[in-house]
């Protein structure tokens, strides 16, 4: 567990009366409090221990004084509005737009990260980028967007600050998602879903073998467990690999999500693969496009009603086919939706057969 020692007088803080005065620090909801000052996070399935003074794996969450606290509530380091379809989200609302956020950091350290800037910096309260929670509704509401959407870094490092704003936003008739890599809590998803989340994306990274070497030894059985959890409680849910030469790309380790998928999540439940680029400090070659298509054949041969192929704009395998007649029913170029033929209730025009899309 790495785990970095901090003296609060980095951040000019002296006292914790003085720490608690900055707009983006809060106290954590979820964690244990220990002998000798440590406390137990529960946010997410590290589950890190931590002394005084000390942060969490994430480097978001600090024990001052034998209490926990978030570093990060607010502090927004993107935001923009862009298409559902970019989470990507193909079931859910297509079409429309979603004011997309972010903080800082990570609980994982993919080396191919494509949002590095964003997941390799620390928040810092002394110069954060504090964004008010009804603000944040206002902008998305007078930039038409549908809904909202936390994405770019892991979206549970804003766990207390989605916990003030769903409610409100929900309110006023926002959909609400997130795009994770799912290692949070069970108890953290239950909390979500309970403020007003109605959607998860799941980023798969691959076998237990790839989130060993690649993602900071985290066990890929806690994102499965989770992707079951967010369907059995009701929350639209859609899978995405993004598969990476060298590591996640043999057929085995393909053929062993797909299973995985069908266990915990079902056939209707879509399944994205997606080509990886270059980025950060991996320098394999992007995916093949003969390996995506040889992935998503193996996810329809087994029975998976809606595989797709990411990150290739104009590719037919972004669209959405009817699985009973073979009916084009939505067509996209890149994160745009050109064409939508689906009738009233959701339904092929050709053959009457329902799909499960929330819109």
């Amino acid at each position: 567990m790495c785990l970095t020692l901090i003296n609060p007088a980095e951040m000019m803080a002296s006292t914790l009366e003085e720490m608690l005065k900055l707009r983006t620090v809060r106290g954590a909801r979820l964690f244990t409090r220990l002998r000798d000052e440590r406390v137990r996070c529960a946010l997410c399935e590290r589950h890190c221990v931590l002394a005084n003074s000390e942060k969490g794996f994430c480097r978001t969450r600090i024990n001052i004084g034998g209490e926990l606290y978030t570093l990060a509530y607010g502090d927004i380091s993107a935001i923009s509005a862009n298409p559902i379809e970019k989470k990507p989200f193909f079931h859910y609302y297509p079409g429309t737009k979603a004011l997309t956020f972010s903080c800082y950091s990570c609980n994982f350290s993919c080396p191919w990260c494509q949002n590095w800037d964003i997941t390799r910096r620390v928040p810092d309260p002394l110069n954060s980028n504090y964004v008010d929670i009804q603000r944040m509704v206002e902008m998305a509401l007078s930039m038409g967007c549908r809904g909202l959407s936390v994405s770019f870094n892991e979206p549970t490092l804003l766990f207390e600050y989605c916990l003030d704003l769903f409610p409100i936003a929900r309110d006023r008739g926002l959909y609400l998602n997130f795009v994770s890599n799912g290692y949070m809590s069970e108890e953290a998803l239950k909390m979500l879903k309970a403020a007003g989340m109605d959607a998860i994306k799941f980023d798969v990274k691959g076998d237990e073998e790839a989130y060993q070497g690649f993602c900071g030894g985290a066990d890929v059985g806690i994102v499965w467990r989770n992707a079951r959890l967010a369907k059995e409680m009701g929350l639209h849910v859609e899978i995405v690999n993004l598969i990476v030469p060298n590591v996640n790309d043999d057929e085995d380790c393909i053929g062993w999500i797909v299973d995985e998928h069908i266990r915990n999540v079902g056939v209707e439940t879509p399944l994205h693969f997606a080509r990886y680029f270059p980025e950060l400090t991996f320098t394999e070659p992007p995916t093949p496009l003969g390996v995506l298509e040889g992935a998503r054949e193996v996810a329809r041969k087994s029975g998976v009603l809606y595989p797709y192929i990411g990150n290739v704009r104009g590719h037919r395998f972004e669209d959405t086919w009817c699985p009973q007649c073979g009916e084009r029913l939505i067509k996209r170029l890149g994160f745009e939706v050109v064409e939508n033929h689906l009738t009233q209730g959701s339904r092929c025009p050709k053959c009457g057969n329902g799909v499960k899309i929330v819109s």
